[in-house]
């Protein structure tokens, strides 16, 4: 085999005249290395390689690779262990996303958020057991530091499958423009009575912030029909949302929590005036 080098523009080429020897027999040599009677899968520290866990693997070994000495044994088994922990929490998080994704996926209805909640903690105990099961290098303390990332990188993913499952309910989608209709008619109402009395200088500004909700209203719907100027309709929903957290939210909750209340008062009055009344009638027969 001979080698031809070359030099320009300071780089290195190399032009390689291989014998047709050498080709025959790679043509021979590769069928037998490759060939799915002799594969075989491959291990380490008694667990199976993955394509995924490879990856990881060269990851480790390219960082350690890039400097200009060569990397000194314990770099070496730290590398390995490194690349070992991190499959450890690939393989983990992709057992809590398949799980997710069939109780929240995207061809999946909406689900509570409570029962959400409570598959996210179920799902999220059973891959931080699978991360600690499997058998990894470096130590129960070098091993906890990959166990916090896991269980951060799941919260987080959580979070996402959380946003995903509200935006498929219809009443969260409609609370910006709900909101915004909501504002709209009490300043409505709050402009035809402060003009009414006179308060004009109220008035006005009932009615400047009707415009602003109106032209707020508008410019949600054209973001949500277009998919432009996204920045606008994310502070829009922010505020909306803000709104209906802080104002409308409690004030509902407060005015049903009333009517409850109410309710439950007239029936008990109710129901005693019917015994009051049912017991004379005893007493007169």
């Amino acid at each position: 085999m001979l080698g031809v080098f070359g030099r320009q523009s300071g780089c290195v080429f190399v032009f390689l005249d291989i014998d047709d020897d050498f080709k025959k027999s790679l043509a021979n040599l590769v069928p037998l290395l490759l060939a799915p009677d002799r594969l075989v899968e491959k291990e380490i520290g008694g667990n199976k390689v993955t394509c995924r866990d490879l990856l990881e693997y060269f990851k480790a070994y390219i960082k350690i690779y890039q400097g200009e000495e060569l990397p000194h044994p314990k770099s070496m088994l730290q590398a390995t262990a490194e690349a070992n922990n991190l499959t450890a929490v690939a393989g983990a998080k992709d057992m809590y996303s398949k799980k997710m994704e069939l109780i929240c996926g995207g061809d999946k209805p909406y689900i509570a958020p409570a029962d959400l909640e409570r598959c996210h903690e179920e799902f999220r105990e059973h891959s931080v057991h699978y991360f600690r099961s499997v058998k990894k290098m470096g130590g129960d303390e070098f091993c906890q530091r990959y166990q916090n990332q896991l269980e951060a990188e799941l919260d987080e993913t959580f979070t996402n499958f959380s946003k995903h499952n509200d935006g498929k309910n219809i009443f969260y989608a409609a609370r910006t423009p709900a909101t915004l209709f909501a504002v709209m008619f009490v300043t409505y109402v709050v402009s035809g009575v402060t003009g009414f009395i006179g308060l004009s200088t109220l008035a006005v500004l009932a009615n400047l912030v009707m415009g602003v909700a109106l032209l707020s209203l508008c410019a949600w719907a054209y973001v949500k029909y277009s998919g432009e100027f996204r920045e606008v309709g994310t502070l829009i929903d922010l505020v909306a949302e803000t709104l209906w957290e802080q104002v409308l939210k409690p004030l509902s909750e407060h005015y049903m929590e009333d009517n409850v209340r109410q309710t439950v008062v007239n029936s008990i009055k109710a129901s005693l005036t019917e015994q009051v009344s049912q017991h004379t009638k005893l007493k007169t027969h």
